[in-house]
């Protein structure tokens, strides 16, 4: 049975009433944010909707990049940096993230991930993989691969156009 997300066609229908190309892509897209939204992406099991989107992003930032200022921080998340001061104050709270003294310049602040935000990052990301490989289950390995591929490119395409359009305006979204 269809459900309302489904694109439905009718055989007999004219082509020209059809959806684009675009138009079904766009619903996709907008389908897609809608699922990871309910679900946070956030896998199964006790982790499964544990974290936000972004405290996700700011832990796997740091996890890959190590400490960093806010403002480097800022700059490499495409974000303001009140919006990473913001998002960042109840990951202080909570433990996950310290502020540290710079290395080479000590009256500088950096953050950095604690222990317990990397056993934190890593359950989260753990229960995500079990969710990717419980909906990919009957996907081939090679799908797989390509699915990510045009995910990663469409992503990046969708960075540089926010990139581009906030050069221009000069405003900033959050992550």
């Amino acid at each position: 049975m269809p459900t309302p997300d489904t694109v439905i066609r009718d055989s007999a229908a004219d082509p020209a009433d059809e959806p684009s190309l675009y138009d079904r892509l766009q619903h996709q897209v907008a389908l897609f944010a809608r699922r990871a939204e309910q679900t946070r992406l956030g896998g199964v099991g006790k982790a499964r909707n544990s974290m936000d989107r972004a405290a996700y992003l700011l832990l796997n930032r740091l996890d890959l990049q190590g400490p960093m200022g806010v403002k480097a921080l800022a700059e490499s998340m495409g974000i303001d940096s009140s919006t990473v001061t913001r998002q960042v104050a109840p990951l202080v709270e909570s433990g996950l993230v310290e502020r540290a003294s710079h290395p080479e310049d000590g009256r500088a602040v950096v953050l950095e991930l604690t222990t317990r935000g990397l056993q934190r990052l890593e359950e989260v990301r753990q229960s995500r993989r079990q969710l990717m490989t419980l909906v990919t289950q009957d996907w081939t390995e090679h799908e797989r691969e390509v699915f990510c591929d045009l995910l990663c490119r469409f992503n990046d395409a969708l960075t540089k156009h926010h990139a581009t359009f906030h050069q221009r305006t000069g405003d900033r979204d959050e992550p």
